[in-house]
């Protein structure tokens, strides 16, 4: 069995698109997947699935059983541990354990951006924030605040037209740590 990581949109902000995580995790069970454990109320989770299909069909299973069970839309990535360290481990604004990582994020995406959507949105400028895609990986330094800066999940979404959501390195860092 593979471990994966399931990283939900937008559920438990603001008091909209509340799951609990034990309901969260009970879902999960349901759908078969094996040792389930979740990290923060954001929507991480953790588990282990005998399935060999690919991180977007599985993405797309628990994206419906989520809006069956709970009556609306979450965009869910996964991603498998192995990837998720390779990831972790790729991000060219990240200078090791010492440094301060407050300012760099990681959007997930959904699946490789269509090439022209990757040429328009290289050539954007958001100075003093920088982001750099790599695959399915956008990797963001923000000068400031993430809830600042204009690299959103709704900015990469329409750019590169793929689901997208974004975590900090430290939440993804403890994501990895957890999935070993």
């Amino acid at each position: 069995m593979d471990k994966k990581i399931a990283i939900l949109r937008g559920i438990n902000v603001g008091g909209k698109r509340k799951i609990l995580m034990v309901d969260l995790k009970s879902l999960f069970e349901d759908l078969g997947y094996k040792e389930i454990s979740t990290y923060i109320q954001s929507g991480n989770v953790i588990f282990k699935s005998a399935e060999k299909a690919d991180e977007l069909k599985i993405a797309n299973s628990i994206e419906k059983a989520i809006e069956e069970k709970f009556g609306f839309e979450v965009p869910v990535i996964v991603r498998t541990a192995e990837n998720l360290q390779k990831t972790l481990s790729n991000n060219p604004f990240s200078k090791g354990d010492q440094e301060d990582i407050s300012p760099l994020h990681i959007t997930f995406l959904a699946q490789e951006p269509a090439e022209e959507n990757l040429i328009k949105i290289k050539v954007l400028d958001f100075s003093p924030d920088k982001f750099k895609i790599e695959g399915k990986d956008v990797f963001i330094y923000c000068e400031g605040k993430y809830h600042q800066s204009k690299l959103t999940n709704n900015f990469f979404e329409s750019k590169l037209k793929v689901k997208a959501t974004t975590r900090n390195l430290k939440t993804v860092r403890k994501l990895c740590e957890l999935s070993q």
